[in-house]
């Protein structure tokens, strides 16, 4: 009798060591989320590798209890709309059989420098060397219009009075008026094989690229484009 409980012990041993082998066998091998968050990470170090800012990244991990199958080739791409720049997210997906695809989000801290407003300028004051300074900080907190290089903002006039420390936008600047009210100017028109030009005095400010008002010696106000050098240019109809 002992020695029949100890065969029905060893037969349902070996059943439920069968059984387990073929349970596991029938399961597919499921992805590891480690090699997905490497594969983000070298993806985004790439796309990010040209940049003049210094770039650090945090990626969301995986939520556990999601389970993809193995992939043998995993695609990364940036989602349509998406942005190497602050909160983003990276696509993946199994570019062969079994196929899937997931989104990883991500965080891209852009360190690098900005212009800051270095004492107060009042609107209208055209800005020189002296009314900037460079400050070091997350590009990511701040505008997306966010100056970044004095070129950018020198000989430029602002639109609305500036407090020091404020961060310089391109929208709190204008280019220079290249033509003033009663200032005299030149009209060109030019096309296939003419050109004619004629004096005339402008009738209203205008920036380069703007439409100004010009009245002629003989009365006659015409509309044309504001050039350097005091130049209205007339486009032929």
């Amino acid at each position: 009798m002992k020695n029949s409980k100890l065969c029905l012990h060893w037969i349902i041993g070996i059943l439920a060591g069968l059984f387990g082998t073929l349970l596991h066998a029938q399961t597919p091998p499921r992805q590891e989320h480690a090699a997905i968050h490497r594969g983000v990470e070298n993806y985004l170090r790439a796309q990010t590798a040209g940049s003049p800012h210094r770039i650090s990244l945090a990626i969301t991990p995986i939520d556990a209890r999601l389970s993809l199958a193995a992939c043998p080739a995993l695609d990364f791409f940036m989602p349509s709309g998406a942005r190497l720049w602050g909160q983003t997210a990276v696509g993946v997906r199994c570019a062969t059989e079994p196929s899937w695809s997931i989104f990883v989000t991500a965080y891209l801290t852009v360190t690098g420098n900005y212009l800051v407003v270095a004492r107060t300028v009042s609107q209208g004051q055209t800005v020189a060397e002296s009314d900037l300074t460079l400050r070091s900080g997350d590009l990511t907190q701040l505008p997306a219009s966010v100056l970044t290089e004095s070129a950018e903002a020198l000989g430029k006039t602002v639109a609305v009075t500036l407090a020091a420390g404020q961060p310089l936008t391109r929208d709190m600047l204008r280019a220079p008026l290249i033509l003033q009210q009663g200032q005299s100017v030149l009209l060109q028109s030019s096309g296939s094989g003419f050109k004619v030009t004629a004096q005339g005095k402008a009738l209203n400010n205008a920036y380069e690229g703007q439409v100004a008002q010009v009245r002629t010696a003989s009365g006659l106000t015409v509309s044309g484009v504001a050039r350097p050098g005091g130049i209205v240019e007339i486009r032929p109809q």
